[in-house]
């Protein structure tokens, strides 16, 4: 009997998962596992740290989902930090313990997001920017008139001070650590989504996109309001940790210098990014913060190199055409070719 060859076939597969995301998938679980367990090995010291750690990454987060996945570009996000921040303290002067509080905090400034976007969705890029900082402003300026929560010069939140230094400080990084999961597990959903899929459509050509039937204004105030629930996360922590908060502190606007310097040294518009980015910023905050005003400057400098040398943050250099995201958030398809023998 001969054997005759057939011309080779190709078979291709669909598929979200690759070697590379499910190996860091299951690392991250056991990061998040490690993590959770972390305060009863290392120090209090150790703790303060990594929960000022989560409340940067949690801003990054926050802002590259409008501005890295939506196109929208807010230096006004510090909002949404403030009024949550305020939120707690409120709550905590009517009796609601302050970590209960949290949650109600970040559930009304994503509710308060609502109507705010209705506004701010008036204006169009570099006015919306600048309108998303008056927004802000006039938060500053109405909570800065509330008598009963400090006024100008700000309150303390002492319903905190009957537990220990070591179990508060416990405490409020579990609140840290369940709001960057969250977040994280949040924007992941998002992204796979086909709301995700529009909103990345919007980002690249809004008038494409609304041409073949997406709901622009729907789809961005989507991410509007999950931007502003992820960033009122952030509010929520540093009132926590700080158990203090100031007006002119809470609401500025170098909230959003960090926001975009994160997210720019990281990569816009990837998963991966804002994690690089916040860690990056925080190891040169940790380093050179006693520097005094050489900190801003190189700061400064090292935003200015990479948007020159790599314009697509580190995470855009490394996987330029997303083929290695950590994260199985596309589908990826694979064609394997098989050959045909006939006897």
């Amino acid at each position: 009997m001969s054997v005759l060859e057939a011309p080779a076939r190709t078979a291709a597969t669909v598929n979200r998962y690759s070697r590379i995301s499910l190996g860091a998938l299951w690392s991250g679980v056991a990061v998040a596992a490690l993590l959770v367990v972390a305060p009863a090995f290392i120090g209090e010291s150790s703790i303060n740290q990594l929960t000022q750690f989560f409340s940067f990454l949690i801003l990054a987060i926050g802002w590259n989902v409008l501005a890295g996945y939506g196109g929208m570009v807010s230096i006004g996000q510090q909002a949404y930090l403030g009024v949550a921040s305020y939120a707690v303290l409120y709550l905590s002067l009517h009796g609601v313990l302050s970590w209960w509080a949290a949650p109600i905090a970040i559930a009304f400034c994503g509710v308060l997001s609502i109507p705010i976007s209705y506004l701010a969705f008036r204006l169009r890029g570099s006015f919306f920017a600048i309108g998303t900082w008056v927004i802000a402003e006039v938060c500053l300026l109405v909570v800065a008139q509330i008598e009963s929560l400090g006024g100008g010069a700000g309150a303390s939140l002492n319903d905190l001070n009957r537990f220990s230094p070591h179990t508060a400080g416990d405490v409020t990084y579990w609140v840290g650590l369940a709001i960057v999961i969250a977040s994280l597990v949040s924007v992941a959903l998002l992204l796979r989504s086909r709301v995700g899929l529009a909103l990345m459509s919007i980002r690249d050509d809004e008038l494409a996109a609304e041409a073949t039937g997406v709901n622009v204004t729907r789809i961005k105030r989507i991410a509007y309001v999950l931007s502003a629930t992820i960033c009122a996360g952030a509010g929520v922590l540093l009132i926590l940790s700080n158990l203090e908060v100031q007006p002119n502190s809470s609401f500025s606007v170098q909230y959003s210098a960090f926001m975009i310097f994160m997210v720019l040294v990281g990569g816009m518009g990837t998963f991966e990014g804002p994690i690089i980015g916040a860690i990056v910023f925080y190891a040169l905050q940790q380093w050179l913060a006693a520097n005094g005003a050489w900190y801003l400057i190189i700061l400064g400098a090292v935003a200015i190199a990479v948007t020159l040398w790599l314009p697509r943050g580190v995470w855009g250099t490394v996987d330029p055409h997303n083929r290695r995201s950590l994260v199985p958030l596309r589908h990826r398809v694979t064609v394997a070719s098989h050959l045909e023998s006939e006897e």
